[in-house]
């Protein structure tokens, strides 16, 4: 089983290329029958090309009703990725509470204030000490936020790296991955495998991260492709299983009302 936990439109996210009929189609054709739908909601978002990362959520919640009745054969979960900055730590868990998604994707997307998407001088550092600072940003962000289900794509900040051609390591920073593990796992939150990065750049995440989130205690794991066309959804989702299976995991889950929905891999 295989469910697809992370996902945008172009209905309100806009970097999708994607329609929600496009979406429930490849995931019909994959045999995928739960998927999260999580449009991006940026709020005081610095992005250099002045696009609007926020949304009216009440008329998304209405067309979201609207898709729930019309793809009754397929479970579609209402979600939204809230990209975290630290001064809107509390509007992100105002909002989150004040609507009734299924699924909140807490997300880091930003290096020293710029979207690692366009970054350049992040990717000029060394990969350790990059993957380091990004990764105590996540801790933070985990702290600081209460109301989400999920700690998003931890390996962003190595999805667009062509200097380096490396994927985050546990080993870069031990003591950032840890402090995000004690706090999800205390305030049992999910951790994310998102094969984003591996449908870019052809590279398994490193299995030491999860393997050390099992360790520590850690049960409750997503699947996501973070697709952005209908072409991604679900790709590689044999390996990923097969990846969680050999690092330990013997569950996933997904989160409907907000409330994790656990089942065996």
């Amino acid at each position: 089983m295989f469910t697809d936990t992370h996902n945008h439109t172009c209905h309100y996210s806009p970097d999708a290329k994607q329609t929600i009929d496009e979406l429930v189609t490849a995931a019909k054709q994959q045999n995928i029958v739960v998927v999260a739908v999580t449009e991006h909601y940026e709020y005081d978002n610095p992005d250099p090309n002045d696009n609007i990362q926020t949304f009216d959520i009440d008329s998304y919640a209405k067309d979201f009703k609207e898709w729930k009745a019309k793809y009754n054969d397929i479970t579609l979960l209402m979600g939204i990725e809230f990209g975290y900055q630290t001064h809107t730590a509390k509007t992100i868990d105002e909002i989150a509470a004040k609507y009734d998604f299924d699924t909140v994707v807490l997300s880091n997307h930003l290096f020293r204030g710029v979207d690692l998407y366009y970054s350049k001088d992040a990717y000029k550092l060394p990969a350790n000490i990059r993957h380091k600072e990004y990764m105590s940003v996540v801790a933070e962000m985990a702290e600081k936020c209460d109301n989400y289900t999920v700690i998003a794509h931890y390996d962003y900040c190595s999805k667009y790296d062509q200097e380096t051609n490396r994927i985050a390591l546990y080993e870069d920073c031990p003591k950032e991955f840890d402090r995000l593990f004690e706090v999800i796992i205390a305030k049992e939150k999910a951790l994310e495998i998102n094969t984003a990065t591996s449908i870019r750049r052809g590279l398994m995440p490193d299995p030491e991260v999860f393997k050390r989130y099992v360790a520590m205690g850690g049960k409750l794991i997503t699947f996501a492709s973070d697709a952005h066309v209908s072409d991604n959804l679900g790709r590689k989702k044999e390996e990923f299983i097969e990846f969680a299976k050999s690092c330990g995991i013997k569950e996933a889950c997904y989160f409907k009302d907000k409330k994790p929905v656990i089942y065996s891999l």
